[in-house]
């Protein structure tokens, strides 16, 4: 099979060396981006290991709609896997409308001059697949993604409902900077920095950034602060698990990372409208991404693991059940395995998974779907195989 990979950094970096190991499935991969060398650079680093996948590489502005359908006509892939910026989802989707193709990415769309960021503007494209016959898979990332199939493998097989879905997302690594972002800078902080929101009773309901801080003790990792955030997952798990009454996403955070978040809002330097600097127009938030470590650089330093995963309560025949399911990921482990640190490797194997599972037809039908829309247990077997095996727990305890 040939797909066509667009975008070069953290993630997509892990997500393409994983397609490489799968050579059985993906035969022919091209990598594209807007910096070709990157690109090429990867290429040569994966030809100097030693793969059987056939690699090629191109330039391409995925904000361009005509680029992108010249490049997919060119190369004739079976599937377009967006590992690109969210701002570029809409863009690479119609491109596929355009060229026939399959598409998967990790996160939803999310307007570069808003930080607000839902599914309703993909969620409007499922009637134009389906009758393209072709299929889209959205989030297909850690979380969002291995968070929905761990909520549709707990629903098909502990639960007959699921009541309360807390999602913990911790990271116990340490890559010695004063300050940096495990993942894209610009993305982290617009994420981080948004009032926070959760789904109780049929209704969102809305917090200060960092309003709601709970503690809690993670195995392997020990006792974190975590930090109360709006993440996306929860909009469509709040639709596609039936029987829910609410929905949590924490995140943990160390004292030194908050405290220069707020110097850095104190000073307007997480701002995203432009402004005048000697003649030219800048963003600080994009300015402040261009001086602050690149996550891709991460890797050989960062040390420790992350656990994320789901807690969830509800009934099953007419019993109460609680039920953890998570994964531990060391970044260490990660970085000698495919030179990346854990973050990028826990949202780029879900990725090369959920596009294995569509190119061999098990996670294939026409339209835009969620992760939790398809049957988990392919999912899951292949999360013990890939690199990112779960773990159990049938008395956790509960987020109060």
């Amino acid at each position: 099979m040939r797909a066509l990979i667009i975008g070069c950094g953290g993630v997509a970096s892990v997500a393409i060396r994983k397609c490489c190991q799968n050579s059985e499935v993906f035969s022919e991969i091209m990598i594209a981006s807007r910096t070709k060398s990157k690109c090429d650079a990867l290429k040569s680093r994966l030809e100097e290991i030693g793969t059987a996948t056939k690699i090629a590489t191109a330039e391409v502005n995925a904000d361009d709609v005509s680029q992108l359908v010249a490049l997919i006509n060119e190369y004739n892939p079976q599937i377009v896997i967006n590992l690109a910026l969210p701002y570029q989802d809409l863009t690479i989707m119609d491109a596929c409308l355009a060229t026939g193709k399959h598409y998967l990415d990790t996160a939803n769309y999310e307007p570069l001059d808003t930080a607000k960021f839902e599914y309703k503007w993909q969620w409007a494209y499922n009637e134009r697949f389906a009758k393209a016959g072709l299929t889209a898979i959205l989030g297909c990332g850690f979380d969002p993604g291995v968070t929905g199939v761990f909520s549709a493998y707990a629903l098909k097989h502990h639960f007959d409902e699921i009541h309360y879905i807390d999602i913990l997302d911790a990271n116990g690594g340490d890559h010695g900077y004063p300050f940096a972002t495990n993942f894209n800078p610009e993305i982290n902080i617009r994420e981080v920095t948004a009032n926070g929101r959760y789904w109780q009773n049929g209704n969102w309901i809305e917090t200060k950034p960092m309003e709601i801080k709970r503690e809690y003790d993670f195995a392997q990792i020990g006792k974190k602060d975590m930090y109360l955030l709006y993440h996306e997952e929860l909009e469509s798990l709040a639709i596609n698990i039936p029987g829910i009454k609410r929905i949590r996403f924490f995140m943990t955070f160390g004292q030194s990372y908050l405290t220069h978040l707020q110097c850095l809002q104190n000073v307007g330097m997480t701002a995203i409208e432009p402004i005048d600097f000697e003649g030219q127009k800048i963003v600080p938030l994009q300015f402040l991404k261009a001086v602050l470590p690149d996550p891709a650089t991460l890797g050989p330093r960062t040390v420790g693991k992350t656990n994320i995963g789901c807690i969830f309560s509800g009934v099953k025949n007419g019993n109460p059940v609680n039920y953890y399911l998570y994964n531990v990921c060391d970044h260490q482990d990660c970085y000698k395995e495919v030179e990346s640190q854990a973050i990028s490797y826990t949202t780029g194997v879900p990725a090369m998974i959920g596009a294995m599972l569509l190119l061999n037809g098990t996670w294939q039908k026409p339209g835009v779907f969620n992760v939790e829309q398809f049957d988990p247990d392919p999912f899951m077997t292949a999360l013990n195989k890939w690199g990112l095996p779960w773990h159990e727990n049938f008395n956790p305890i509960l987020v109060e």
